[in-house]
């Protein structure tokens, strides 16, 4: 095969990732389709090299973070160096904007043009725990000035992602996620599955996200809650994992909310986000948001944070809301308020904005393999 070998580094991963998963699957796939030779690196529990459609992935032994429902680390950085020598890619992408910044001085020393893909706001994620914005901007600011100065190019995926490296000097590509419009598809809608999660009359409120606390799985459940105390008969599916697992069992105890765990069969996913009702997005701090992507491409509406790029995905197909679960509940109403056939069309409508085939050519842009790259301005 000819063209280019662009070795893909990515830290944070585990079976359960969700959206980065789904990320470096469907770019990989594109970049073979497109004649280039993609290598993908991930931490895993053993050492594993197998081709698959996405390209050579390569699985690095690496410990399971503490805390993390299972993400694993690539930290042998001499046993990451003699692979790297031995992959001699023509280009380096790297997702981790921390522990494998590195690998950017190892790209330049070598000669390598470096990509690094921003899949986290960090000041937004340090806000979070820190709850000041004094302390958040200014270290943010010193970690993603490392970040500019170590690589080549920086990618974004939304302009609010963008906006933290947009105040330090040029803005980054950017370089919008895709969906698989085939498979997340209103067709997909299944009668018998809604009869076993929800009775005719009540509303069918699903959230699909990881189970960890920048993604605010409680205020999903909350809104149900909300609903209920106001008569409204809503009922709950979340559908993921995480190590807050069991404290939202606890919070949904004695409500009408049911926690799927992991689905790890995509149609199976599909079938679920076409079934429901309302899609919930509460998370606020994504800087894409796949999983309201994929609701939308399924025919329905999303209720999704305020805060977070998730209006920018989400744009007229749904509600944003700030606040808390009653906040989400009002949100709801206001989406199910709506003829059925309407809010599904503009839902579908709007995911028809975003593929796979153009976020693929966007990273091939950027990476000077293709022509076509829209720069933040």
């Amino acid at each position: 095969m000819s063209g280019a070998t662009i070795v893909r580094l990515a830290n944070f991963v585990g079976p359960r990732s969700g959206g980065l998963r789904t990320a470096l699957r469907e770019w990989g796939t594109g970049y073979r389709s497109a004649g280039h030779r993609p290598v993908l690196v991930v931490p895993g529990s053993r050492y594993d090299d197998t081709e698959t459609a996405q390209g050579r992935v390569v699985t690095v032994p690496g410990p399971v973070v503490p805390g993390t429902g299972g993400y694993r680390l690539i930290v042998n950085r001499p046993r990451l160096r003699r692979l790297l020598d031995a992959l001699a890619p023509d280009r380096l992408e790297v997702s981790d904007r921390t522990t494998l910044r590195w690998t950017g001085e190892w790209a330049r020393a070598h000669g390598v043009p470096s990509v690094m893909v921003s899949h986290e706001r960090l000041d937004a994620l340090l806000h979070q725990h820190l709850r000041s914005r004094w302390l958040s901007r200014p270290v943010a600011d010193r970690l993603n000035a490392a970040t500019l100065a170590a690589y080549d190019r920086v990618v974004c995926t939304t302009d609010w992602a963008a906006a933290e490296f947009r105040r330090l000097g040029p803005g980054p590509a950017l370089v919008p996620l895709g969906v698989d419009l085939d498979l997340f598809h209103p067709s997909r809608y299944d009668a018998r599955l809604r009869e076993s999660l929800a009775r005719p009359g009540e509303l069918l409120v699903v959230q699909c996200t990881r189970l960890s606390p920048e993604k605010r799985a409680d205020r999903g459940i909350d809104a149900v809650a909300a609903l209920r105390a106001r008569g409204v008969p809503a009922v709950g599916v979340l559908a993921g994992d995480g190590p807050l697992r069991a404290r939202l069992e606890r919070r949904a105890a004695g409500l009408p909310v049911r926690l799927l765990g992991f689905v790890a069969d995509r149609a199976r996913l599909a079938a679920l986000l076409a079934t429901a009702d309302v899609v919930v997005a509460p998370g606020p701090v994504e800087t894409f948001g796949l999983a309201a992507l994929e609701a939308l491409a399924s025919g329905t509406p999303v209720v999704a944070a305020a805060d977070g790029a998730l209006p920018e995905v989400v744009g007229g197909a749904g509600v944003v809301v700030r606040g808390d679960g009653d906040r989400y509940a009002d949100g709801i109403l206001q989406v199910a308020a709506l003829p059925r056939a309407d809010r599904r069309r503009a839902a579908r409508m709007r995911a028809e904005r975003f593929g796979w085939p153009a976020s693929v050519a966007g990273m091939l842009a950027v990476h000077g393999l293709a022509s076509r790259v829209r720069e933040v301005a």
